[in-house]
């Protein structure tokens, strides 16, 4: 039962979010035309870098919706939905926090010279095989998905388009782009799950 205490924006939220339980993907769609700028902004504003504000955008609606059964009317899904991607955000910069080791920082040990090993970014022979190795085994496993789910993950991690150019492209709303892209992502993700092959 809806509480009496949300508001009417809310309550539709509320019916929107109904309607995705039952496989509507129309109203994921909704929901994230609804919410994605305002998130968006939020996040932008926490790390200041476009690319992970919108990365970490889809993640916060990949992860209210594939925990949609957990809400609860009792509060507003505005509310819970920024609670999700303020808490994934924090433990993105914590994380990106953790692998940004200063190169000028010195030890207590050696407080004169520090010996670091540095990648080239260049990878080996070895490196590129394996890579080469990966990528042939990744697109086999992106073939099982249906042939729009292909066409989303080629676009976006293999041509590395942004999502207003895949919306431009594909002539599909933004809204719409992130929502697919989100469910071909799942998909992909459950079937790397099933296969033993390391990638």
């Amino acid at each position: 039962m809806v509480s009496s205490n949300l508001s009417d924006k809310a309550q539709y939220d509320y019916q929107l979010i109904q309607q995705a339980k039952n496989g509507d993907q129309k109203a994921y769609a909704e929901l994230m035309d609804r919410y994605r700028d305002s998130i968006y902004y939020m996040l932008l504003k926490m790390v200041n870098d476009k690319n992970d504000a919108e990365d970490l955008t889809i993640e916060a609606f990949g992860k209210a919706f594939k925990n949609i059964d957990q809400y609860t009317p009792n509060y507003a899904f505005s509310t819970w939905l920024f609670k999700i991607a303020t808490n994934n955000c924090i433990d993105f910069i914590r994380r990106k926090k953790e692998i940004n080791i200063s190169l000028d920082k010195k030890t207590a040990e050696e407080p004169e010279k520090t010996d670091m090993y540095i990648s080239s970014g260049t990878p080996n022979p070895e490196e590129s095989m394996i890579n080469m190795q990966k990528i042939k085994m990744m697109r086999s496993v992106i073939h099982k998905l249906k042939p729009n789910y292909q066409k989303l993950i080629e676009l976006r991690y293999f041509k590395e388009y942004s999502y207003d150019e895949m919306a431009e492209m594909l002539d599909l709303p933004l809204g719409t782009i992130k929502a697919q892209l989100y469910r071909a992502r799942e998909l992909l993700f459950n079937i790397l799950k099933k296969t033993d092959s390391k990638l």
